[in-house]
């Protein structure tokens, strides 16, 4: 995919990486495909350290980037504790905040997704767990499988000193254990606005399920949650468009 295509075409050309006959081949990938993705998931260590959830606290947000944010929020809407997961942008300025000019990759942006959650349900360092182990391959350096652009990059948006501590503990703790094969590339970038996305990008994968680059590359990642999460996997995602209601 060329890094500087237009939104439009950005979306065509993951059409175009399923091929030419993308109906016929999305049939054959409902069957074939969600396990061969979902083998590139792997178990990761528990995090060691954490933070508790403090006294009456009920609410936390977490901002995570991972590739195209269609599947890092169909993840975590699937995440019991998550009350709300959001696509949008975070990373550059509210001026260009805008899918168009993000896909340029010349905004600062990544696609990421705002995660509201609970603390006393699912901490932050599980939250974190969840992203190195079945969102993304925190090795791909500004890209994700067949999306390429600092837009794709892997990264985390703390918000306060105590996230990007853990953030930062974690991903030595990864490295030191050797859990990928190559080092991990996500970056720690601390005090950045996050920008929801278009009406249109949200909820997408329970909206497309059918959707070629869905079917290859997001619904294997829903089926690792469940395979390597099952004690906080929920079937019925929190949807964007029931928020709204």
């Amino acid at each position: 995919m060329p890094v500087k295509a237009p939104s439009s075409m950005h979306r065509l050309s993951r059409r175009a990486l399923i091929g030419v006959a993308a109906a016929a081949l999305g049939a054959v990938a409902l069957k074939l495909s969600p396990l061969a993705a979902a083998e590139e998931a792997r178990a990761v260590p528990v995090p060691v350290m954490d933070e508790p959830a403090a006294p009456g606290e009920t609410q936390k947000v977490a901002v995570l980037a991972g590739g195209c944010f269609w599947g890092v929020q169909g993840v975590f809407q699937h995440v019991e504790g998550v009350n709300s997961a959001v696509s949008g942008y975070a990373g550059g300025e509210r001026a260009t905040a805008e899918y168009e000019k993000v896909g340029t990759g010349r905004t600062g942006h990544a696609e990421a997704v705002r995660i509201v959650y609970d603390p006393r349900k699912v901490s932050y360092a599980k939250l974190l767990q969840i992203y190195f182990s079945v969102v993304h391959d925190p090795t791909q350096l500004n890209r994700q499988g067949p999306d390429t652009g600092t837009q794709y990059r892997s990264a985390i948006f703390p918000a306060d000193a105590e996230q990007a501590r853990i953030a930062k503990a974690y991903i030595a703790q990864l490295n030191q254990a050797r859990a990928f094969d190559a080092a991990i590339v996500t970056k720690i970038e601390p005090e950045r606005t996050f920008y929801p996305a278009e009406a249109y990008h949200q909820d997408f994968l329970t909206r497309h399920p059918s959707h070629p680059y869905i079917v290859i590359h997001d619904l294997p990642k829903v089926e690792s949650l469940k395979r390597f999460f099952p004690e906080i996997y929920r079937a019925k995602p929190v949807l964007v468009s029931q928020m709204a209601n």
